[in-house]
């Protein structure tokens, strides 16, 4: 609209169905909702072990596949699935070392999946920091305080990352 005035301009707001639905009357009021949400993850934290430790073997299993060359072709996906689910749940569950790990191997799968050279030295790196991340001794461990180890993977995620 070359040459409009300030007056032509109208500024309205959407309503959204999201927002409509939030507003209704009847719902649970907020501080209700996110002191029901704390006790349903307070409920879940004990048998987060029981998830844990099988994902983190299975992400395990399929990078040593790979690495003796007996991977099924959608290994790199199935790398990358169990990683986010990892990094998506680790901070809630107390593991917030778990969650910067997973991230960061999450980084390393979607650089050579977008084509940078698939090197199985930065992966296990990664591995092995998740291995000994899931310890009762790192959980509550915030990545800063073990500041060797994440700068030492971010520098391999800048490397894979600027690899051809």
């Amino acid at each position: 609209m070359a040459g409009a005035s300030d007056k032509d301009v109208r500024i309205f707001s959407v309503e959204t169905r999201f927002q409509e639905l939030a507003r209704r009357p009847g719902g649970v009021p907020r501080e209700k909702a996110i002191e029901q949400a704390q006790a349903r993850i307070d409920e879940a934290k004990p048998g987060f072990d029981n998830w844990l430790d099988p994902t983190v073997e299975s992400l395990v299993e399929v990078v040593k596949q790979a690495q003796a060359g007996t991977a099924p072709a959608d290994w790199l996906e199935t790398a990358n699935r169990h990683s986010r689910h990892l990094r998506d749940v680790g901070t809630t569950m107390d593991f917030e070392l778990l969650t910067y790990i997973a991230n960061s191997l999450c980084e390393v799968l979607d650089a050579i999946a977008a084509g940078s050279k698939c090197d199985m030295n930065s992966i296990q790196c990664h591995i092995d920091a998740l291995v000994l991340s899931r310890q009762r001794r790192y959980r509550g461990v915030k990545p800063e305080q073990v500041p060797e180890l994440t700068s030492g993977l971010r520098r391999v995620v800048e490397q894979v990352s600027t690899s051809p």
